[in-house]
């Protein structure tokens, strides 16, 4: 067994091979707590959730750090437009951030630190690094000195010379406009903590290489974010942590953005979709399906027919699991492995799309013995789909699904009923040979949303797509 990814710095597939054996260490850029989710966002942790699932299937253990970047100057100016404290807005963003991964079925970081409570560990480093002649100090700001370290731009692959580094409101005394800033000196009004240089706030660069210095170590395995972060983010982070004598990330891998009209989703372009509305028009567990489901170095070009493209696609895949669970008679646990067709596709880059398909030929296959009413191999295909479901975080039976409340499960005992009687009446006119009726009764049950289907057991009822 040997899972390959993507290695952005490397520019290739490699073979995974994790610092320690046995344990793997991943460091996943969170969120930047300005404003609640949209499903862009959301979709960086849900790709490295189904990572996580992977490597832990494979009997891997993981330490999964996501962090929250509570301090920044988006942040800050959302205070001062809405006259609230910045911890306030940043804390309700936090709450709604972590709602939304744990209504998509992401499973909870092993640690998740906050920028503003790593104040010391960033002290420490810019110290490290002004010692060491990499960073200096000018008019209350510390900057990192970008000449003084040979290997930057790597994996951004760019040319120094050409470099245009986004730079802030108050950036002064730079010796080269090239070089960034690690700390920022206090403006009036704005939050601000002491340091040796005078009062100020951290930059979003230093903030992460000194959370993941500290929860990780000098060294770990994979450092995660999405496209967009390369530059400037994870090129000023490698930088710093490296100037500072950590060897880093050894992996880093990076996931596409969900885009509308070609664009990357973004609330400055007006066309984010926000999870707490996405959830309230569709089931979680589709949402997830949608954005987890293609490979995650692949655009998802967002639109409500693809969305109703994945409600259906899993609609199918639920159905047959629902179907084989009432012949077992009970609950069929997952089986041991998944099929090797399934972990050699997610072994090769976490080839999501290729393993799904191996998803969608068993549930074929289960549906084949459903309908020959062959019992044992409807539960083996069962056993198999709950498995590979289980890696991908979509297995309806997991208790985290069936808890789902967002399409009214609160009613169905009632839903039940009520459609119940209407299957009864249209039995009963099957047994006296009214076929017009019994076929008008299941096309108007049809138009309602409701999918009846004739079993062996009886007639059942599901919701179809809509």
């Amino acid at each position: 067994m040997t899972i390959r990814l993507y290695d952005t710095s490397a520019r290739q597939i490699r073979d995974f091979t994790p610092l320690r054996p046995g344990c793997v260490s991943i460091y996943l850029c969170g969120a930047t707590v300005q404003a609640a989710p949209h499903i862009g966002h959301i979709r960086s942790g849900l790709n490295f959730d189904i990572m996580r699932r992977w490597f832990e299937y494979r009997g891997l253990e993981v330490t999964f750090i996501r962090n929250v970047t509570d301090i920044d100057d988006k942040i800050i100016a959302k205070s001062a437009e809405q006259g609230r404290p910045w911890w306030a807005i940043g804390y309700e963003n936090e709450r709604a951030f972590s709602e939304g991964y744990r209504a998509l079925g992401c499973l909870p970081p092993t640690y998740e630190p906050r920028a503003t409570g790593h104040i010391p560990e960033m002290i420490e480093m810019m110290r490290g690094l002004i010692e060491r002649g990499h960073a200096y100090e000018a008019d209350g700001n510390v900057y990192f000195a970008v000449t003084s370290f040979p290997d930057y731009l790597q994996l951004s692959n760019q040319e120094l010379d050409n470099l245009l580094q986004p730079s802030g409101e108050g950036e002064t005394g730079k010796r080269d406009p090239r070089d960034f800033a690690m700390w920022k000196a206090a403006k009036p009004g704005e939050p601000s903590w002491e340091t040796p240089w005078g009062r100020g706030r951290p930059g979003w660069h230093l903030e992460c290489s000194a959370m993941a210095h500290k929860y990780l170590g000098s060294a770990f395995d994979i450092h995660g974010g999405g496209l967009d972060l390369i530059f400037p983010h994870h090129e000023n982070e490698i930088a710093q942590a490296k100037a500072y004598g950590d060897e880093f990330a050894r992996y880093w891998v990076h996931n596409a953005w969900v885009t509308m009209s070609g664009e990357k989703m973004s609330k400055s372009l007006g066309n984010s979709v926000l999870v707490s509305e996405m959830v309230k028009r569709w089931r979680p567990i589709v949402l997830r399906y949608y954005l987890g489901t293609p490979h995650y170095r692949s655009m998802i070009e967002y639109s409500e027919e693809a969305l109703r493209e994945a409600e259906s696609a899993f609609a199918r895949i639920e159905g047959f699991v629902q179907r084989a669970v009432e012949l077992a008679g009970g609950p069929v646990e997952p089986a041991d492995e998944v099929p090797p067709a399934f972990a050699e596709a997610m072994d090769d880059d976490l080839g999501v799309p290729q393993a799904l398909a191996v998803v969608h030929t068993t549930v074929r296959q289960g549906n084949n013995a459903l309908a020959a009413d062959d019992k044992e191999a409807a539960v083996a295909r069962l056993a198999e789909i709950r498995a590979m479901l289980g890696v991908l975080g979509l297995d309806p039976l997991d208790p985290h699904w069936a808890g789902e409340g967002d399409r009214g499960q609160d009613l169905h005992g009632v839903v039940d009923t009520l459609v119940r009687m209407v299957l009864d009446q249209r039995e009963a006119a099957r047994a006296r040979k009214d076929w017009p009726t019994a076929d008008a009764i299941r096309d108007q049950l049809n138009q309602s949303g409701l999918i009846i289907e004739d079993s062996p057991q009886g007639p059942r009822w599901s919701l179809g797509p809509r």
